[in-house]
């Protein structure tokens, strides 16, 4: 088996998290970023090298694309120091904040912050990196439920979320030329600190999204972790440009 090396963005917790140590439980060697926790980073770095794979953490801010050439470069050199490549072929793009406002109350600061990291951060991050990426590669972007059903509070979210899923399918159709698959992840409510832990927390919340969830419950990040991987993997070498939703059926 060649060794294979991916990069997850927003790896310091949650969903991010979880797909970096499925990844090195299949034998993947990571690069993940996160923005402010450097030390939750640091310890998911060191339960990978515990599995037996070499992993890096590097600070990225998704929002601010005007560091994304400084940050390929970082790439380059933590390839070339670490090992001694050139290039790395699967790309995560699941960085990522929630913002609860109503359509009317969306302030434009609002918006353009949800736009830059859901939207304009995962286009022009991959735009950037696809020089360093293998051909026969894969990327996975990451949508949300939201896309599909409507709740109050989520239009700018659930917006940039439809369009994560158009570009999805732009991409696998520019990048299929050189075997690079690009599909995209839509979870349903997950228990996380995402979004200021509401669904995790609010136990009114969790009890209402259970009950209208065939599967009884929310889900949690280790229902999406293992799905990043095995979508990265050459089982799915068949499959690009899907909507994949792992929500346990919610809204059905």
């Amino acid at each position: 088996m060649f060794m294979k090396i991916a990069l997850v963005t927003g790896a310091s917790r949650g969903l991010g998290r979880s797909a970096a140590l499925a990844l090195a439980q299949r034998g993947v060697d990571v690069i993940l970023t996160y923005n402010s926790k450097k030390k939750e980073a640091e310890e998911v770095v060191a339960e990978i090298k515990k599995l037996g794979r070499k992993a890096v953490a590097l600070q990225l801010d998704v929002s601010k694309s005007s560091t994304f050439t400084g940050f390929a470069k970082s790439i380059q050199e933590v390839l070339l120091t670490h090992w001694s490549a050139k290039n790395f072929d699967y790309l995560v793009n699941n960085a990522g904040i929630g913002i609860n406002a109503s359509f009317a109350e969306t302030t434009e600061e609002q918006f353009d912050e949800l736009m830059n990291i859901h939207l304009k951060g995962p286009f022009f991050l991959t735009q950037k990196l696809l020089p360093l990426m293998n051909d026969g590669g894969r990327i996975i972007n990451f949508s949300s439920g939201l896309a599909r059903f409507a709740l109050p509070g989520y239009a700018a979210y659930g917006a940039m979320k439809g369009a994560i899923e158009v570009l999805t399918r732009y991409m696998a159709k520019e990048l299929g030329t050189r075997g690079i698959t690009v599909n995209v992840i839509a979870p349903g409510p997950i228990a996380t600190d995402f979004g200021n832990g509401k669904v995790r927390d609010d136990k009114n919340i969790n009890n209402f999204l259970a009950s209208q969830t065939p599967l009884g419950r929310v889900g949690v990040a280790e229902d999406i972790g293992p799905l990043v991987a095995h979508l990265l993997s050459d089982e799915t070498r068949w499959m690009t440009a899907q909507r994949i939703e792992a929500s346990g059926g919610i809204f059905i």
